[in-house]
């Protein structure tokens, strides 16, 4: 028997998660050199977040926010970038921008990678870079994301099928 499934949403071409995840563990001062390497600007010196995701969807060929922003180290660059995804429909891969300071200009951004739930509340799993000046893992409150966006190229929205055989 062969069952046919449509899927109707669109599929992230990249799962820029997979990409993000060799980089865990590397700190801005121990690792200096080698984030240098990988940011393209000194982690010591420059907020680096923005251009953590930048440098990942980089390597996933995916334009960054220097596409849409003629500031593309500010966490906010990527309000612009991408197609706005409702909170509800967030996948793991999703660039999410979060505020960070007093100032408007500031922010965070990272890579959505999950949902936990903590003493009855819910947290989004964020990986990021200069995350306490590391690339890791940190919880955040959902309703402190500023946007959510998401890269989706012309073939990944269209309609697609997937076949699967099921074996009795």
């Amino acid at each position: 028997m062969i069952v046919i499934l449509g899927a109707c949403a669109p599929v992230v071409a990249s799962d820029s998660v997979l990409t993000a995840q060799p980089y865990i563990g590397l700190e801005e001062r121990v690792h200096r050199k080698e984030l240098q390497e990988f940011l393209a600007i000194d982690p010591v010196r420059t907020e680096w977040c923005a251009a953590f995701v930048n440098a990942v969807l980089e390597m996933d060929s995916i334009p960054g926010s220097d596409s849409v922003s003629n500031n593309p180290l500010m966490a906010r660059s990527f309000l612009q970038w991408g197609h706005r995804v409702e909170s509800a429909d967030i996948q793991s891969g999703d660039v999410v921008v979060f505020p960070r300071g007093t100032a408007g200009w500031q922010g965070h951004v990272g890579f959505y990678v999950d949902s936990q739930m903590h003493n009855g509340r819910e947290y989004w799993v964020i990986l990021g870079g200069n995350q306490s000046n590391e690339v890791r893992y940190d919880l955040y409150l959902p309703n402190r994301a500023i946007g959510i966006r998401r890269h989706t190229s012309p073939a990944s929205s269209q309609k697609s099928s997937i076949t699967w055989r099921l074996h009795n």
